[in-house]
């Protein structure tokens, strides 16, 4: 058993209950503030191993026991919050998992964007599992580099965390961008997804960087985007409708992989 300060708090109106719940709950509070909440053991200990910082851990006394969570309060200073069962469900965005919320600080992306480099848009992307998805598949496809329009889910959510599995940690990140201000500055191939083009992805040539355009999970991409790239579609021998947007981005993404490799 570990020997580090823990401090029991019983009131959901407790100031720092009503920090974590408004982290947990609210862009707009998360941005103002500059910090964003990790849920479950998993995300923390991959947020450790970037040697980044955890400001605050919220857990219960059950868990105190669990040995994933001394693997994490092995490397972190500061007071253990334990909250009580209720309370945490009523925090928790998971429900199943070990319960451990940690406050962190949002990273600052310092560097510009790249337009030569392997890149991601999500224009207007909704759903926080899909976003999350996708950072998984885009991570682990080699693309460093995210963009996300200002309708998009907020990458930095708790939920969208959460999907990612910490995907986030090791990807430039661009939040609030407008299409129209760098689509045509980017000096190789971009790509949009449509059912309704005849180009087959299997048709392209994705040896070298490119961009790759995900839309809206009802409407698809805009017209703008349209305008501005080449649409290709993945051919479906089943004659769905169409694929969720997670799944038709992984299929681009390790198509370009297996034509690279």
């Amino acid at each position: 058993m570990f020997s580090m300060p823990t401090l029991f708090l019983e009131s959901k109106d407790n100031p720092k209950i009503k920090h974590l719940r408004g982290l947990i709950e609210q862009n707009s509070y998360r941005k103002k503030q500059g910090q964003t909440v990790l849920e479950g053991s998993h995300l923390c200990l991959a947020w450790l191993e970037q040697n980044r910082k955890i400001n605050a851990i919220f857990t219960t006394e059950n868990a105190l026991k669990h040995p994933d969570l001394n693997d994490i309060l092995d490397q972190y200073q500061g007071t253990v919050f334990v909250i009580g069962e209720s309370l945490y469900k009523d925090l928790s965005t998971l429900g199943t998992t070990l319960a451990c919320l940690a406050i962190v600080d949002l990273p600052s992306s310092s560097q510009a964007l790249d337009y030569q480099a392997d890149t991601l848009i999500l224009e207007n992307v909704q759903d926080p599992g899909n976003v999350g998805t996708l950072l998984r598949s885009a991570a682990a496809a080699g693309i460093q580099q995210i963009v996300c329009t200002k309708g998009s889910a907020s990458l930095w959510s708790p939920r969208v965390l959460r999907a990612g599995m910490g995907a986030h940690f090791s990807l430039q990140t661009f939040e609030n961008i407008q299409l129209d201000e760098i689509l045509e500055q980017f000096k190789i191939p971009v790509y949009v997804t449509s059912s309704h083009r005849s180009t087959s992805l299997y048709a392209k040539d994705l040896s070298q960087p490119c961009v790759w355009i995900l839309g809206n999970e009802g409407q698809g991409v805009s017209d703008y985007a349209l305008a501005h790239a080449e649409a290709v579609t993945i051919p479906q021998p089943g004659g769905q409708e169409s694929l969720n947007v997670a799944i038709a981005g992984s299929v681009c993404f390790f198509e370009m992989v297996r034509q690279r490799l």
